[in-house]
């Protein structure tokens, strides 16, 4: 598991998908199938809302450091 530190959701999103980037060269199976099914979410506008949504919440609520 990765653990990423930022001040601001928008930080994480973007260490998230260099993330993505490096894993997805590497081609880990893990990591590709769930990029699958990020790939599928994105098909669906509100799907894909909902879900950026509850990651937000998330992030906000983790305690600072």
């Amino acid at each position: 598991m990765v653990l990423y530190h930022a001040n601001s959701f928008e930080e994480i999103a973007e260490l998230s998908k260099q993330h993505g980037m490096e894993i997805f060269q590497k081609r880990d199976e893990a990591h590709l199938k769930a990029m699958n099914e990020m790939q599928e979410l994105v098909q669906k506008p509100e799907a894909m809302k909902n879900w950026f949504e509850n990651r937000k919440k998330e992030f906000e609520t983790l305690p600072s450091d």
